[in-house]
């Protein structure tokens, strides 16, 4: 706790054990600047690549991205996560994110295309065994990335009214319902064939949706009708200036909290992508090098945007000018193979 009885900021890093990294690490947030100092980690699990945060904050969920997939609650309270009960299978292969919707932790299971749901105790620990799966069908025209179903995202919509998820092997959004644990498709929306969408960010109005495309670097401009739970694609941008040097694979992707900017990290290229939003239009500002290599996911914190960079095994801060949303490095910590960033 802080001075005053105030709990200080924590950030929660997500590792790769199986590539060296440490697990999971709680770090200090610096009140003003949103530096990151290093507190502790914990192993036991392996590959706790993607973090969630439950409403409270005091429970942290995190999926495990094995073969077998599971995830796995910790208590957060000292300087280093507890584990708070055994894992859960999630029945599932390769989960690569997850979201607490309803009163459940929703993991979407890239290897085997599915979506599991494991209801939450009072407590904030799991039930000891899933509540429902949802597998997806379809492919893609990438004739070795999109052979079947992967899901690469699943979280709340702005509303809590549904489930949305994020598939790349078959080029679509799908928005479900969830009743008494049980998840079920209630639309699937079709994105351009081949650009195999990764990770979907809603705009606070709630009126837009931007998705992240893995396949091809861009980034997908979409109507959202909460009530009626439809997407509509509106516009596919360039996620980059020019065409890419090599290698370029969009990860994460972030909104101000304010709706003003939109970041997209681009691994390969190894850059932070800033946008300006103008209505239904995003406006490409600015490119700035990510302070590391391979950034795989973003987070944005009081003004400060993080990058976890993977294979440099770096997270990355950047200060964000709030006139024109362009970041600007500041500082950075040792984290081998980190995978996510997530913050109170």
């Amino acid at each position: 706790m802080a001075e005053g009885g105030t709990r200080r900021r924590r950030a929660f890093i997500g590792s790769f054990t199986a590539a060296g990294g440490p697990g999971i690490v709680m770090a200090a947030v610096h009140p003003e600047s949103g530096a990151l100092s290093l507190l502790g980690s914990v192993g036991g699990v392996p590959d706790p690549s993607y973090l969630a945060l439950a409403p409270g904050g005091d429970t942290l969920y995190a999926v495990s991205e094995t073969a077998e997939g599971a995830v796995a609650a910790y208590r957060v309270h000292g300087e280093r996560p507890e584990l708070a009960g055994s894992p859960v299978p999630v029945g599932g292969s390769g989960p690569t994110h997850l979201s607490v919707h309803d009163g459940h932790v929703l993991t979407a299971n890239y290897g085997s295309g599915s979506v599991t749901v494991v209801p939450v105790r009072a407590d904030g620990t799991l039930e000891a065994a899933p509540s429902g799966h949802l597998q997806h069908t379809g492919s893609g025209p990438h004739h070795k990335r999109q052979r079947g179903p992967h899901v690469h995202q699943v979280q709340s919509a702005p509303c809590g009214r549904w489930a949305v998820s994020v598939d790349l092997g078959t080029d679509s959004v799908r928005v479900c319902t969830l009743r008494r644990g049980t998840p079920a498709v209630h639309r699937e929306f079709a994105l351009r064939p081949g650009s195999g969408p990764r990770h979907l960010a809603f705009h606070p109005d709630g009126r837009y949706a931007y998705v992240v495309n893995e396949l091809t670097p861009t980034v997908t401009v979409c109507r959202w009708e909460g009530d009626s739970g439809s997407l509509q694609p509106l516009a596919e941008i360039p996620v980059l200036p020019g065409a890419p040097a090599g290698d370029a694979y969009p990860s994460g992707i972030v909104v101000s909290p304010d709706g003003r900017h939109v970041w997209i990290a681009t691994r390969g290229e190894d850059v932070l992508t800033a946008f300006a939003v103008d209505g239904e239009v995003l406006r490409l500002i600015g490119t700035v090098p990510c302070g590391g290599h391979w950034p795989r996911a973003l987070a944005e914190s009081r003004g400060v945007l993080y990058a976890a960079n993977e294979r440099s095994g770096n997270v990355t801060w950047f200060a964000v000018d709030p006139a024109t949303g362009l970041p600007r490095y500041e500082g950075s910590v040792e984290v081998p193979a980190a995978s996510c960033v997530v913050l109170d």
